[in-house]
């Protein structure tokens, strides 16, 4: 199996760059692991909406690049997908790069192997030349990035004139999502305290905020729209994502006695907690572009 596959020399290290979202990708680099496990999994049907809607496209594609690949779910869909083009994915993490490549030993044969290759690089500093690339894919990126305009104006670069570059992300939201209230309580009952929040600054505003934000960028026959992420979570599987994913640095953190009595307390609280408020109910964004 391993002899036919181009493992790590399908994987590119873009030069060390002194870049603002340096301290971001070292961090996903420790979560790539609970980020494949916990979290890729629930934007799976977003993701695979978004290849849906540009299916003509990649189909008859000679590239494609997948802009934050994460653990590779939209490339590797991507080349199960569509047999002719080449894709290249990136992400500003190694780590994310190192699991994403792994996924694609894993699940593709080795032709459709041999048409993915993964780099290591930041999404307003691709390393590819100008006009390279037919499709431009992101999912669930550019709400992280330091300057989205800045991506966006990268990904018009690279892309071919008449070339199309199709997001999703989420759109911002102050909705409360009743595990994690339970998961405050459960710290304070322990004794460690409840969490403090900083400001998502990352998230779309708007609908016509994402749209207005790929024409600044140059992006024609522009269209954006909503729809709604639910997934169903059970007490095992949300306080798995907290514990390997969304907090695992606080739950590194304790000594083995508290963490064990956090966790049987989350359990707790989690089981009191009906079946409807226990899914996760989002919004995101889906926005489309083409450059002239």
């Amino acid at each position: 199996m391993g002899a036919e596959r181009p493992e790590r020399a399908a994987c590119h290290d873009a030069p060390v760059t002194d870049h603002p979202g340096t301290d971001q990708a070292t961090r996903y680099d420790r979560l790539a692991l609970g980020y494949a496990r916990w979290w890729a999994p629930v934007l799976v049907p977003m993701a695979t909406r978004l290849l849906d809607e540009v299916d003509s496209i990649g189909a008859a594609a000679d590239r494609v690049l997948d802009i934050g690949t994460g653990t590779g779910t939209l490339a590797v869909e991507a080349a199960l997908r569509w047999a002719r083009p080449r894709i290249e994915a990136i992400d500003a993490s190694s780590g994310m790069v190192e699991v994403a490549a792994g996924e694609a030993d894993r699940r593709l044969g080795a032709a459709a192997r041999a048409r993915l290759g993964f780099t290591t690089s930041f999404a307003d500093q691709l390393p590819f030349d100008a006009a390279t690339f037919d499709l431009a894919i992101s999912s669930f990126v550019l709400q992280l990035v330091p300057s989205r305009p800045a991506a966006l104006r990268e990904a018009r670069r690279v892309l071919r004139p008449g070339g199309t570059l199709a997001y999703v992300s989420w759109l911002d939201d102050d909705r409360w999502f009743a595990p994690d209230r339970e998961f405050d309580a459960a710290l304070d009952d322990v004794g460690i305290g409840a969490r403090e929040f900083d400001a998502r600054g990352g998230d779309i505003p708007s609908v016509s905020a994402a749209a207005n934000q790929l024409r600044r960028a140059g992006f024609q026959d522009v269209r954006a729209w909503s729809a709604g992420l639910e997934y169903a979570y059970d007490p095992d599987g949300y306080l798995g994502f907290m514990a390997e994913f969304d907090e695992v640095d606080l739950f590194d953190e304790l000594e083995p006695d508290l963490r064990a009595r956090l966790e049987a307390r989350i359990r707790e609280r989690l089981r009191s907690l009906s079946a409807d408020e226990l899914v996760l109910r989002l919004p995101v964004v889906f926005a489309i572009g083409r450059r002239p």
